[in-house]
């Protein structure tokens, strides 16, 4: 599996709106997507952490070069203090 580490630091105000947009039911299909996990830190409720995981590293680069996922980008950025801050690698999954 591959994928991105994205931290986002949210205007208070847009926080909701953020959480709207990522709900399964109001994202588009993406090919080779696996899943998403989202973390809102304790003390830090204008932050949250993303993980998106998909199939492999050529499912995910296609979807980030992808125009759609541009305009979605754009979208979730407008909601942004800043620019997120992005790690992108293997994703290695660990099961008790």
């Amino acid at each position: 599996m591959y994928g991105t580490l994205a931290r986002m630091k949210i205007k208070k105000e847009n926080l909701d709106k953020v959480r709207e947009m990522m709900d399964p039911s109001a994202q588009r299909k993406v090919e080779g997507f696996r899943a998403s996990y989202v973390v809102v830190p304790d003390q830090r409720d204008d932050e949250i952490w993303l993980l998106a995981v998909f199939e492999d590293e050529a499912s995910y680069k296609k979807n980030a070069a992808s125009p759609e996922q541009d305009k979605e980008f754009r979208a979730y950025r407008a909601l942004l203090e800043d620019d997120p801050e992005w790690i992108d690698g293997q994703i290695e999954v660990y099961e008790g």
